[in-house]
């Protein structure tokens, strides 16, 4: 017959026989491979439809568009930047789990060309312009150049989508390019969440409204 404390000995035992079998099956679900997390990948939406001006331009010249250009971000990322003006605005931080679905400066040169293609031919300056400019005389090339491109957090709940451009727009001439005007723009636009879905959101509607200032300014230059 077993004594009563031998049984107590052996249901202690028992118990922390379970205990160790606990904490090596949890040591070894810990070791497996997590799943990564899905990275959600944004564009600028539909592009918002212009209204007809009322003076329209005197040329119907078409439009050559540079390789858009960037002077304050990195040229060739999909990332999605964000800057906490709070802490230190000269640090760029990119969101880890989301991005655009092309570069930035390929979304902005897309969205620029929809934009400003209502009210008159515009090509990118590697895709067929070569044979359109033999029958014009001094075609129009617009150069973009990014001076910042993110979301900038003014507080922790608050922040708003900034696109700075430079566009400098010029003649081709058979001596070469002739300089003709230039002019910096500016959008910041607000963010309705703080988080990468903002950014994309208030990114697409400051360039969307860099798009019409850079409509009008081109139509006060007769282009």
């Amino acid at each position: 017959m077993i004594s009563t404390s031998l049984r107590r000995r052996l249901h202690g035992a028992g118990r922390a026989a379970l205990v160790v079998t606990a904490v090596a099956v949890l040591a070894a679900c810990s070791a497996l491979p997590q799943k990564p997390q899905p990275v959600a990948r944004y564009d600028f939406g539909p592009a918002q439809a212009l209204a007809a001006p009322a003076t329209p331009a005197a040329t119907t010249e078409p439009l050559v568009l540079a390789d858009v250009r960037a002077a304050g971000v990195p040229d060739a990322s999909a990332s999605i930047y964000y800057r906490l003006a709070y802490a230190d605005a000269r640090e760029l931080r990119p969101y880890t789990q989301a991005s655009w679905v092309l570069p930035a400066m390929q979304l902005i040169q897309q969205r620029m060309r929809d934009v400003l293609s209502g009210q008159r031919a515009v090509v990118l300056d590697d895709d067929g312009a070569t044979p359109l400019l033999r029958n014009t005389a001094y075609p129009a090339m617009l150069r973009l150049e990014v001076v910042d491109f993110s979301q900038v957090f003014d507080s922790a709940q608050s922040s708003h989508g900034v696109l700075r451009m430079r566009a400098t727009l010029s003649e081709i001439t058979p001596k070469g390019e002739r300089w003709l005007a230039q002019q910096v723009f500016d959008a910041r636009q607000p963010a309705t969440s703080a988080d990468a879905a903002g950014a994309a959101a208030s990114l697409a509607a400051a360039t969307d409204q860099v798009a019409q200032q850079l409509d009008n300014w081109l139509r006060q230059q007769n282009r």
